[in-house]
């Protein structure tokens, strides 16, 4: 018997597939949407990034337009305005604005530049700019300190030989536009201009015999064995260092004087301001008194404690006495005098000057006779020393010729450490303690030559001509003194020390002279809060 099967589809089976196909699509979907979603996510993520990148390229594009605004305008922290008159109490002067083009030549944002400067004679200013792109709230903001080097950025600067004896220690960086000696210990740069030089008998050579920029005698084995020391921050030849800079700084600071005071105020202004000589007295501007080249008059001040300085006339020296007061006898002028809120004295003469006990601010004081062509000098009489050496103490002591210890400065007996504190420059002549008495028959002046009676300098020298505190004779002359271990007789400190006050590297008396371009001192990206 034939059976025929009939099969009968089920309306169950179709039910099955039509809900796995629905829940494919919807699968799809979520994926297809997920998938869309993250690329539009990071699609937008990608032109946040190149917009908050673009921001911060337009931020050091206005970091380095004010590097070069400086270096063609220094101290100029308005961007070329006048205005504010008051600085922000934390950004400083601004806001000011400048649109931002790019390679396209189209304006594709702006950079918006605080400048704020140290101030006290620093060259360093903060400069904090912002980045905005064009029709969006991207910024971002960078953050510099811009600085140049000036004059007291070294220890010893001189524009002559130098030579370190082996008992004399190169504290800090040392340069010299021709050549240096260093027989003594050192702990930082030490430079010169010459690939090779021919250093004279008075500065370790014999007129003769040709040596590298840098050198030491291979003799000398202690304190400092020559042979194998390390050299490797000698370094020569490099630049030289144009002190042709340091005379329009002087007539700078003649301005600066000039412009402190109402009395005066209107030639600081004239296109010969500086050979201007008025009789008129101010705080900060101190009258010619002769134009002749008599070494033995002008003028003693006296600098107090209080940010105040005492005046004296002074017609005669006789640096053969014991102290300053009997080699000067000075005639008062004016006492308790204010130093001047720029920080400038201008003498328009010589200069003998002291701190009464110790000297509290940042001050230059310069001694020249720019309308003349009789050079002016500067004399150290006693210690100067600062109420503290944390940089908020300077003293500049600058000179059209030399700037001088004193013969009568030191005590003469016991145990002593006389201390100078400040930094030096002598434009067109010496940095010493003298070799002979300027003012007396005696010819050699006194010398020191105990380990208990030192001289301690701390600060920074810029000399044009000869670098020294101590002179070597053969045979005795006046006030010489017997070195039995050298058998040779001493003007001068047998020991002395000088230590470079690094505080000064970047922040220096007012208005020192630079000795280069400006640069990048820091940098840093602020992150600003949304």
């Amino acid at each position: 018997m034939n059976h025929t099967f009939i099969r009968i589809r089920s309306n169950q089976e179709s039910g099955f597939i039509i809900p796995a196909i629905l829940s494919l699509m919807v699968a799809l979907s979520i994926i297809t949407g997920a998938v869309v979603i993250l690329i539009d996510s990071n699609f937008g993520l990608v032109q946040r990034n190149i917009k908050s990148q673009q921001a911060f390229n337009i931020a050091e594009a206005g970091m380095n337009y004010y590097l070069w605004h400086l270096s063609h305008n220094p101290s100029d922290y308005k961007d070329g305005k006048t205005t504010p008159a008051t600085p922000d109490p934390l950004l400083g002067y601004g806001p000011y604005v400048h649109n931002y083009v790019n390679s396209d030549a189209t304006v594709s944002g702006t950079y918006t530049l605080w400048l704020n400067p140290v101030g006290g004679g620093s060259s360093v200013v903060k400069v904090r700019s912002i980045g905005q792109v064009t029709g969006t709230n991207f910024t971002r903001t960078v953050e510099a300190q811009i600085g140049a080097p000036s004059f007291a950025s070294y220890a010893i600067l001189s524009d002559s030989q130098l030579w370190f004896g082996k008992d004399e220690v190169a504290d800090g960086p040392v340069h010299s536009n021709q050549g240096i000696r260093l027989d003594g210990s050192s702990n930082s740069d030490i430079t010169a201009a010459n690939a090779t030089y021919v250093p004279t008998s008075s500065l370790g050579g014999n007129d003769v015999t040709s040596h590298p920029g840098v050198w030491c005698d291979t003799t000398i084995t202690t304190p400092v064995n020559c042979l194998t020391r390390l050299k490797t921050d000698w370094r020569y030849p490099v630049p030289t260092v144009d002190f042709n800079q340091i005379n329009g700084t002087l007539c700078t600071v003649k301005k600066a004087a000039f412009a402190s005071y109402a009395a005066t105020a209107s030639l600081a202004t004239q296109a010969n301001a500086c050979s201007q000589t008025p009789t008129t007295r101010t705080n900060a501007y101190i009258p010619q008194r002769s134009s002749s080249a008599n070494d033995s008059r002008g003028y003693y001040i006296n600098l107090n404690s209080n940010n105040t300085y005492d005046l004296y006339t002074v017609n005669n020296v006789k640096d053969i006495e014991l102290n300053y007061s009997d080699a000067l006898s000075p005639t008062l002028v004016a006492s308790g005098i204010a130093v001047p809120s720029t920080g400038v004295i201008f003498a328009e003469d010589n200069v003998w000057v002291r701190a009464n006990t110790t000297f509290s601010g940042r001050l230059t004081l310069a001694a020249a006779r720019l309308a003349t062509s009789v050079t002016a000098n500067l004399t150290i009489v006693d210690s100067i020393k600062y109420s503290t050496k944390n940089g908020n103490d300077a003293i500049g002591l600058m000179a059209e010729g030399s700037v001088s210890i004193a013969p009568f400065a030191p005590p003469t007996t016991s145990s002593f450490v006389f201390e100078v504190d400040a930094a030096l420059i002598a434009y067109s002549g010496d940095v010493v303690f003298p070799s002979n008495y300027t003012f007396s028959n005696t010819n050699c002046a006194r010398g020191w030559v105990s380990p208990n009676q030192t001289l301690l300098f701390y600060g920074s020298i810029a000399v044009r001509q000869t670098w020294t505190w101590s002179w070597q004779r053969n045979a005795s002359c006046g006030d010489t003194v017997l070195d039995s271990a050298s058998g040779k007789y001493i003007s001068g400190f047998k020991y002395n020390t000088t230590k470079y006050d690094y505080n000064l590297l970047y922040n220096p008396p007012p208005s020192w002279p630079i000795t280069s371009s400006y640069n990048f001192l820091s940098w840093r990206e602020v992150i600003v809060a949304p």
